[in-house]
């Protein structure tokens, strides 16, 4: 049996999946009676699935997904382009949290969204450390601080830049402008050695950040705490990532206090055209 099979009932040989393959590795020769693997294809394969979602007589399974095991689209959850205006726009960064925590399988669901996110070839290498409690935030928000700590010391431009004393006057006076308090902060980490590993992550993320509000939760780019797991060595111990991983993005998570109620503005489209 071949790495994808073609149900011969169904096949009406159309060729859809021979023109949606992103490898071109399907080929359908005049005297096969169903699309058939081109020289080599079970290595070329990237086992996407495009065969198998773009197939509309259902004809088509690769050995590892089967038709029958994949949803069909769901026409009447289609959003309309004024639900997506509305949604995208409504999308706001939250840094001020309920004192409450996130219910581990609320968030172990928004996390199984965010691994439909596309990534490069379908390597599907990011991976992720949730820390899912006030006190493990802020205790790794604390190796963020003493960074930024030594920032200062070493007068480095960005303590002056950014205003650094401001943090660490404001962390130990009891307010967390680091990471805001939350009590949820998601780490998306992959192969060092992987080229595409900071796109793959942020979007990844960005799938999560969208995902968010349709669990009640809030989100928000965990910016310093991105730079600190990037260079500061205590942090990078207590992250304990897997051998040859490095964090490629952060975000923080939790219920917001406040509801939004308007969209706010921003700078037109900067597009330049061209035929």
């Amino acid at each position: 049996m071949g790495f994808f099979q073609i149900d011969k009932e169904k096949c009406e040989r159309d060729g859809i999946c021979v023109a949606e393959c992103p490898m071109r590795i399907i080929e359908i020769k005049d005297a096969s009676p169903t699309p058939a693997p081109v020289e080599d294809a079970e290595r070329k394969c990237i086992r996407c699935g495009h065969c198998v979602a773009v197939c509309p007589h259902g004809a088509f399974s690769l050995a590892e997904m089967k038709t029958e095991d994949c949803p069909p689209m769901r026409k009447e959850l289609a959003l309309s382009v004024e639900h997506v205006e509305n949604f995208l726009r409504s999308r706001r960064s939250i840094r001020t949290y309920q004192d409450k925590a996130i219910e581990r399988e609320k968030l172990e669901k928004l996390l199984d969204i965010a691994r439909y996110a596309p990534t490069g070839s379908n390597s599907q290498q990011v991976k992720w450390l949730a820390v899912n409690s006030r006190d493990g935030v802020r205790s790794m928000t604390a190796l963020v601080v003493d960074l930024v700590r030594h920032m200062i010391a070493e007068k480095h431009p960005m303590a002056e830049r950014y205003s650094l004393p401001r943090f660490v006057k404001a962390w130990e006076a009891g307010t967390d402008l680091i990471s805001r308090g939350a009590p949820g902060l998601v780490i998306a980490h992959a192969p060092k050695d992987y080229m595409l590993a900071q796109t793959d992550s942020s979007i990844a993320l960005t799938f999560l950040d969208l995902a968010a509000p349709s669990f009640g939760l809030g989100s928000c780019w965990a910016g310093f705490f991105m730079m600190a797991a990037s260079q500061w060595p205590p942090l990078q111990q207590a992250l304990a990532l897997p051998e040859g991983h490095a964090c490629f993005g952060a975000m923080m998570l939790g219920y917001p206090k406040y509801k939004y109620h308007r969209l706010p503005l921003r700078k037109e489209a900067g597009i330049t055209w061209r035929k």
